[in-house]
């Protein structure tokens, strides 16, 4: 494990083609958390993002929390390939639903990063099996000169759609100068729909605080982020 996830003991990593499972000692079905990477990530990278440190901590984490963590790779290599990431996060959930450790119908999306507007779709239609949507250290909004699709993938816009769905934004206090509006904005937005929005406040951590060390108060808030989400999928 990276420094920053010393304390969290491997577990049983599965790997498949698109993803890893990453598996809890008790009996499944389970719940799961669908870790989405941020980007753009350059297509030669190595490793990939599901093989980054950071991530397997996550998954680590998840399921010593008794959920099923997914990693996984996804195509968001320049800011024009949100719609062939999101397509790739769609196939990933579907395949995570029909796993026989998974419980299809208590399914969460956990979004790092630039990996943020790709949950925009699913704040805005909230299908029955999403249990919750949890965003670190995002961008939630596309800039004004973006020449793609901007309402789907602004998550500022879809945030007020289901005010019932349960959110989480954990935010750094050293964070790059685009995302603060869009957070800012964000939870503005949640806030007068009345939207169901925890938000967790780390001021001495940078934005990808995993990779750059020990951090014990961002260590704790992981901690606390990763109990908020086996809460909501358990309810």
């Amino acid at each position: 494990m990276a420094d920053f996830f010393d304390d969290v003991a491997p577990v049983r990593r599965v790997r498949y083609d698109v993803m890893d499972v990453h598996h809890p000692e008790e009996a499944g079905p389970r719940p799961a958390v669908i870790f989405v990477h941020g980007g753009p990530v350059p297509e030669d990278v190595e490793p990939k993002p599901r093989d980054w440190e950071g991530f397997i901590g996550y998954g680590a984490l998840a399921a010593a929390a008794g959920l099923v963590g997914i990693t996984f790779n996804h195509r968001l290599h320049t800011d024009m390939h949100y719609p062939q990431a999101a397509d790739d996060v769609a196939a990933v959930i579907e395949r995570t639903r029909q796993l026989d450790v998974v419980d299809g119908d208590r399914i969460a999306l956990w979004c790092f990063s630039g990996g943020g507007p790709i949950a925009a779709s699913y704040l805005r239609t909230a299908p029955s099996w999403l249990r919750a949507v949890g965003f670190t250290y995002p961008v939630l909004a596309p800039p004004p000169d973006w020449p793609g699709d901007k309402p789907r993938f602004n998550a500022v816009e879809a945030v007020s759609e289901h005010p019932e769905l349960p959110k989480l934004l954990v935010r750094v206090g050293d964070e790059y100068e685009f995302f603060v509006p869009t957070q800012d904005a964000f939870v503005k937005e949640a806030r007068e729909a009345g939207a169901d929005l925890e938000v967790i406040e780390i001021p001495d951590a940078a934005h990808g605080f995993e990779g750059h060390g020990p951090n014990p108060a961002a260590r704790q808030a992981v901690d606390r982020a990763v109990d908020w989400m086996v809460a909501a999928l358990n309810k």
